[in-house]
C-alpha cells in the first residue's frame, strides 16, 4: 500500500520538473540521486556481493524498469497531463498478468481477481478523470507511457523470476547503479544551459529520493 502511494505521485512531480529540465535528464537525476542515496549503505552492509551473481538480471532489470519507462515517461509527460499518464499506468496489472506466462510464470486469474484489476482501473479513471488527446503529439506521448507500461509490467517477472533471492537492498542498488550509467551520455547531452528553479530542483529531490531510492526498497522487498 505504501508502494502504491508512493509510486501514484511521481507523474506530479515529474510534469513539474519536464517544464524545465529535458525528459532524459529528469531521468537520470532522480535515478542518479536513487543511486547515491542506496549504494553507500548496500557497500557498507555487504548487500552488493548477490547481486554480482545476477549481473544479467540486474542489467535487464535496470533497463526494463528504469531506464526506459523513466524516460518514455518523462518524455510522455511533455505532450499529455499527469491525470492521464496516471491512468495509462493503471493497466499495469493486467499487463503483468498478459506477460507472465511468457516468463514461465502462470497464475491464474479467477473471476474474483479480474473483478478486483477491473475495479482498482475504474477507480483510478473516477479519481483523477479523463483527459483528451490532442493532436499528434498527445498521441505519442500515450504511446510512450504505454511502451513505459510494458516495461513496468517485465521487471516485477524478472525479480520473481530470476531474483527473488537476492538481498533487496543489493539489487535496488545495482540496478540504480545500472541505469545510472546507461543514461549518463543522454543527460549530458541534453543537460539544461541553466540552472532551474527551485520548484524543479524539488521536485528532482522528491523523485530521487522518495519516488525511486525508499520506493525501489519496498519495491524488491
Amino acid at each position: 500500500m505504501a508502494l502504491s502511494v508512493i509510486w501514484g505521485v511521481p507523474y506530479f512531480f515529474i510534469k513539474l520538473a519536464v517544464a524545465e529540465i529535458p525528459p532524459v535528464s529528469v531521468a537520470w537525476a532522480r535515478i542518479a540521486l536513487g543511486a547515491a542515496v542506496l549504494l553507500p549503505v548496500a557497500w557498507q552492509r555487504g548487500a552488493l556481493r548477490s547481486a554480482r551473481s545476477h549481473k544479467g538480471a540486474i542489467c535487464t532489470f535496470a533497463l526494463a524498469e528504469l531506464v526506459v519507462p523513466f524516460s518514455l515517461i518523462a518524455v510522455g509527460e511533455r505532450w499529455i497531463s499527469s491525470s492521464l499518464t496516471g491512468i495509462l499506468i493503471a493497466t499495469l496489472p493486467l499487463t503483468v498478468v498478459l506477460l507472465a506466462p511468457l516468463f514461465g510464470l502462470n497464475e491464474p486469474l479467477g473471476a474474483r481477481r479480474l473483478v478486483g484489476l477491473v475495479v482498482g482501473f475504474i477507480g483510478v479513471v473516477v479519481l483523477l478523470g479523463i483527459d483528451t488527446v490532442g493532436g499528434l503529439l498527445g498521441w505519442a506521448g500515450v504511446a510512450c507511457i504505454l511502451v513505459s507500461t510494458v516495461g513496468y509490467a517485465v521487471g516485477p517477472l524478472i525479480v520473481q523470476r530470476h531474483l527473488a533471492g537476492v538481498d533487496e537492498l543489493g539489487a535496488a542498488a545495482a540496478s540504480l547503479a545500472v541505469a545510472t550509467l546507461v543514461l549518463l551520455p543522454g543527460a549530458a547531452w541534453s543537460a539544461p544551459a541553466s540552472v532551474p528553479s527551485v520548484l524543479a530542483l524539488t521536485s528532482i529531490l522528491v523523485l530521487g529520493v522518495l519516488c525511486t531510492a525508499l520506493a525501489m526498497l519496498l519495491y524488491f522487498f
